[in-house]
């Protein structure tokens, strides 16, 4: 199976049948109006650009978003438990990320991007800049999101790094899927994907609205000069903690 996942018509879908694992979910739809149902899972809607409306059981909140493209601040999100049905209408991109939520999630809430503490990570040609979106400190059940911002010539996701293992507190079992924008757009990225073992070893040249899968191994992603990368991440796995190894073959490089 391929990990690079193109965009088809209007957005594209992640499920786990379609990734061949077991929790994460995503969509990257450019609205319009789409109308979903959580059914026993949860979602965090992230409007990438653009604004909307995002209308269910648990109220109407109207406006979010705003931004005119990813590079122009931290995004406003709203979060929905199990058991919602929700429109979202507007003139927007937004992202769906989608994760079980066994226990029944945490309370309908709006995530502002006013409240996002923006994270500068790396130095030199690995400097990125983060919004966590809905991260650690935030209540949910099993999902995980944030965003990165990744200037031309600069590498992300650096060193290349793992969460494949279900053993806390060394390690983590997370899924994860990457969506690109791209600014220019015509431009590309790389982003490799391997294990230790090398039975999986693939390094993507992904477009604007590619999206990649990591289902296990290192990861990491190269913004070619000229060409900034943006990444919506979604996470989800057995254990809501984000605990990663690093390729000890380039963990030397962290030191400034």
């Amino acid at each position: 199976m391929s990990l690079l996942v193109r965009p088809s018509g209007d957005g594209l879908r992640v499920t786990p049948e379609s990734a061949g694992w077991k929790y994460v979910g995503f969509e990257a739809l450019r609205l319009g109006d789409i109308t979903r149902d959580t059914g026993d899972r949860e979602v965090c809607i992230v409007v990438i650009e653009g604004a909307c409306d995002v209308i269910s059981d648990h109220g109407e909140w109207r406006g979010l978003g705003g931004r005119p493209d990813p590079w122009s601040g931290p995004p406003d999100a709203a979060y929905l438990p199990p058991g919602t049905r929700f429109d979202v209408r507007g003139d927007a991109e937004v992202g769906v990320c989608w994760a079980p939520a066994p226990d029944g999630g945490a309370a309908a809430r709006i995530l502002p991007g006013a409240e996002i503490e923006v994270e500068t990570r790396g130095h030199g040609a690995q400097q990125r800049y983060v919004h966590p979106i809905l991260m650690g400190d935030r209540e949910a059940a099993s999902l995980l999101v944030t965003e990165v911002l990744t200037p031309g010539g600069h590498w992300s996701s650096y060193p290349p790094h793992k969460h494949d293992r279900d053993d806390p507190p060394r390690e983590t079992l997370l899924e994860e899927t990457y969506y690109h924008r791209l600014k220019p757009a015509r431009g590309f990225g790389l982003q490799r994907v391997y294990t230790d073992d090398r039975s999986l070893d693939e390094t993507i040249a992904f477009a604007d609205r590619d999206c990649v899968l990591v289902p296990r191994g290192y990861h990491t992603v190269s913004a070619p000069p000229g060409y900034d990368v943006y990444y919506l991440n979604v996470m989800a796995g057995p254990t809501r903690n984000w605990i990663f190894a690093n390729d000890p073959d380039h963990e030397w490089t962290m030191a400034a």
